[in-house]
């Protein structure tokens, strides 16, 4: 049985970076889970803490976040017949919102899961959606071939564990290059009611809440360019469904 949408989790992030140098940081976050063909209804004076837009994801910006995923599937091979597909992403909040990466677990019509697919957003405003067959413990595999840190070369294998979640969320993603591991990152976090109450308050506890999250990438990134930490040049980007 697919999870109940909509639904809020009070979450933690941690990275931590084990290659050339180590330095590890953490911070509270909160993440929607939403079914995306049936995407939260807020009352008006809560819509601007929590939209969804398909220009924040993958494909064309003039159509639905479940057209652009079908279009895309489709070029994989993959056809859900209008299956359940469930989004963990942030929302826009006061007309900004950075994912660094959101899932969409995708879902035969029969309700067992075909695929995942992981949406990785890099601070230069591109992104890149891996598509994943996880094990019955939501273990998969793929190769690295998408610039997120100017740190990392894109080579390497991601390890990534995307269980769906239920009363508690737990994702893993793991990059090994070279033999070893370079780059760890968990988020752990657990259920909260999606309801204007239950939203009002986590927006007092965690205020601006994705703001926050991509000025603090942006300090990890400074701290680690003055730690004389080499760059990475940006290679050249090709959007994969074809709309910028």
């Amino acid at each position: 049985m697919t999870p109940a949408a909509p639904a809020l989790y009070d979450a933690e992030v941690r990275h931590v970076r084990t290659r050339a140098l180590d330095r590890g940081f953490s911070h509270a976050i909160y993440l929607w889970l939403v079914d995306i063909d049936a995407l939260p209804r807020l009352p008006r004076w809560l819509r601007p803490f929590a939209r969804f837009e398909a220009r924040d994801h993958l494909g064309d910006p003039r159509r639905t976040i479940r057209q652009n995923l079908d279009a895309w599937l489709a070029t994989q091979g993959v056809d859900l017949r209008g299956g359940r597909v469930l989004m963990l992403a942030n929302a826009r909040l006061l007309g900004y919102v950075f994912n660094p990466i959101s899932v969409f677990w995708c879902h035969r019509r029969d309700g067992t899961l075909d695929c995942v697919v992981a949406e990785v957003h890099n601070t230069y405003g591109e992104r890149h959606c891996y598509l994943l067959h996880t094990d019955g413990s939501g273990h998969a595999e793929t190769p690295k071939n998408f610039y997120v840190s100017p740190f990392l070369s894109v080579d390497g294998q991601y390890r990534m564990v995307l269980r769906e979640p239920d009363e508690r969320l737990t994702i893993s993603v793991t990059l090994r290059q070279d033999g070893v591991t370079a780059l760890s990152a968990t988020v752990v976090g657990t259920r909260r009611p999606a309801n204007p109450a239950a939203l009002a308050r986590m927006l007092v506890r965690r205020p601006l809440m994705t703001h926050r999250t991509s000025a603090l990438i942006r300090r990890h990134g400074i701290t680690l360019w003055l730690r004389r930490l080499p760059v990475v040049p940006r290679p050249q980007h090709t959007p994969q469904e074809g709309v910028q």
